[in-house]
């Protein structure tokens, strides 16, 4: 039996409550210093290609979310931190809301290996691209009126450095906008199975469910120069298939970096928590296709 694909956007505004700054480390000086080293290794050049093919993108109505949120005129200056491969850079130039209304985009990213992939797909004449990191980006002083931090600031080594240089290249009246997407373990058994298998691979790192980032809020940095942050979480299905599920699970950072006999036996079971079938359901059994529950968490930070 075959059912129409399902695209359910839940948005709901949340200020949740923040803790202390978990840690900080010396500013990154033309150096991968302040990248974590799993983050170097699991994002490392090899992984990147399966990262770009296996990732979702982001949602339309996130990425109207994030324009409405923007502050300046257009066209606007566009810092992306953490730009990756480009999937979140492309999904934001083809957009209609973006498409027209970018002058240009800088991107910044530490991996040697996702920007050669990026500079493989991005092909705007708007866009370039640049080593650096949450708190060295290079970028003038006061030159942006948006910067977009997309699937990637959990990973960030100093929150209050990295608001004190969103602060310094942001225009007045500027945002900052943390952009997520996450398998949704509410949305069905197997969901919940699946984490539970690969985020106990996860040895420690600092990743996005445990929420270390939030200690960005309560930094000297960040209340001198933003207002309060605003949240909104979006929960909806893509179109899943096994390969997909696979593949994106071995696209982790913390998967990328096991032994093949490790991932072998990762492989293995997620191939028997999808045979089990807990609450799947199906958008064209005949194709394999069913419903992959996610979810989109958007944070936005106001310059003061």
């Amino acid at each position: 039996m075959t059912r129409p694909p399902s695209l359910i956007f839940i948005l709901r505004r949340t200020l949740k409550p923040l803790s202390p700054p978990a840690h900080t480390s010396a500013n990154f000086i033309r150096s991968m210093a302040t990248v974590h080293q799993l983050a170097q290794q699991g994002f490392g050049t090899g992984t990147n290609e399966l990262y770009d093919r296996a990732r979702p993108s982001y949602q339309p109505a996130v990425l109207s979310h994030v324009r409405s949120a923007t502050r300046g005129t257009s066209p606007l200056n566009v810092v992306e931190i953490g730009s990756g491969t480009g999937i979140f850079t492309r999904a934001l130039l083809a957009h209609p809301d973006w498409s027209s209304s970018i002058n240009q985009l800088k991107a910044v990213e530490p991996s040697e290996g996702m920007r050669s992939v990026f500079t493989q797909t991005v092909k705007d004449d708007r866009v370039s691209t640049a080593e650096g990191t949450f708190d060295a980006t290079g970028v003038e002083d006061g030159w942006a009126d948006i910067v977009i931090i997309a699937q990637a600031y959990h990973w960030c080594p100093d929150y209050d450095a990295a608001s004190a240089e969103f602060a310094r290249i942001l225009k007045p009246n500027g945002v900052v906008a943390f952009v997520w997407n996450l398998e949704d373990r509410d949305g069905a058994e197997w969901v919940a199975q699946l984490r539970d298998r690969i985020e106990s691979e996860e040895k420690g790192t600092p990743q996005f469910r445990l929420m270390l980032w939030r200690a960005t809020f309560s930094t000297p940095s960040y209340t001198k120069f933003f207002d309060p942050p605003e949240e909104n979480e979006w929960k909806y299905a893509l179109p899943g298939t096994r390969e997909i599920v696979t593949d994106r699970a071995l696209s982790k950072s913390y998967i990328a970096v096991l032994s093949p006999d490790k991932k072998a036996l990762v492989v293995e079971d997620i191939a028997k928590i999808l045979d089990n079938k807990g609450g799947l359901k199906w958008m064209d059994e005949e194709k394999g296709i069913f419903e992959y529950p996610y979810g989109t968490v958007v944070v936005l930070c106001r310059k003061k």
